[in-house]
């Protein structure tokens, strides 16, 4: 009924507790991007099925897998290693299935992001949605910034409310640190080069609103502590406790490193092309 495709690279940390979770499905692809570690014998292991491609987006990888992964059923359901599958998401996802019209050509998704053993309910602005779950030859993926949006559907897109859970931090603040500083590099061109459109801040999927809304937001000064103060005070973020603080000052810091690299961008947009002599 349901095939699982999971994207990684050096993910022997996470890769078993998200596969362990996912035992309820017969039909688990791993699609692997040069790991130096244990991440594909700790897959093969635990009997999904293992191929490797060379990464070069998360729009482009998605793409791959469903062009390549020999999938059994008509649903396919996109995780990554540090997520992982409830009881609850389970039976949701499997009675959306079994009752998705014949139009619908795919499901938006949501998180519950932990931190310490605690879910950021307020503080990242539960819910939030990506395209995960599609039908087989329906939907595809296109990059935008550091991940990717939905691409061209044939049919309407509708959304699963019970949650995943996703493990952000799982390891460790090096790694958070080194991996958002990448992610900024892309989120200041993506934000540097997309059009502001009312249309866009209109759309009917709040993905494609966000996109906007963040090239718009972006151009403001005092964003970062805009940021902040949205998700700590107005989204009730404190209400999260110690961890709370900790996610809004994390994302305060990637919106400053956005924010300084889309500035250098917009500079040298302005720089007149060097004198040939």
């Amino acid at each position: 009924m349901l095939s699982i495709v999971i994207l990684t690279k050096n993910e022997e940390r996470d890769i078993a507790g998200c596969l362990d979770s996912l035992r309820w499905c017969d039909d688990v692809h791993v699609v692997d991007s040069g790991s130096t570690d244990a991440t594909v014998v700790l897959a093969a292991a635990r009997g999904a099925h293992v191929l490797t491609n060379p990464f070069v987006s998360f729009g482009q990888q998605r793409n791959w897998s469903l062009d390549h992964c020999p999938l059994r059923h008509d649903w396919i359901l996109f995780l990554d290693a540090d997520e992982q599958s409830t009881d609850a998401f389970k039976d949701a996802l499997l009675a959306a299935i079994a009752n998705a019209p014949a139009d619908v050509a795919g499901y938006f998704c949501c998180w519950k992001l932990l931190l310490e053993g605690r879910w950021l309910k307020h503080s990242d602005a539960f819910p939030r949605w990506q395209l995960r779950l599609l039908r087989k030859g329906r939907a595809r993926f296109v990059d935008s910034g550091h991940g990717q949006k939905e691409g061209p559907v044939q049919g309407s897109l509708a959304y699963l409310r019970e949650p995943y859970l996703h493990f952000a931090y799982s390891k460790g603040w090096s790694d958070w640190v080194a991996k958002h500083n990448r992610y900024s590099d892309l989120e200041a061109r993506e934000r540097a080069t997309r059009p502001v459109t009312w249309r866009g801040l209109f759309h009917e999927h709040s993905t494609q609103r966000v996109l906007v809304l963040k090239a718009l937001l972006t151009r403001l000064p005092f964003w970062p502590a805009l940021r902040f103060f949205h998700a700590y005070i107005l989204r009730l973020g404190f209400l999260d406790g110690p961890q709370g603080l900790i996610h809004c000052s994390n994302m305060m810091l990637f919106e400053y490193l956005v924010t300084l690299k889309f500035r250098q961008l917009r500079l040298d947009q302005r720089k007149p092309p060097p004198n040939p002599s």
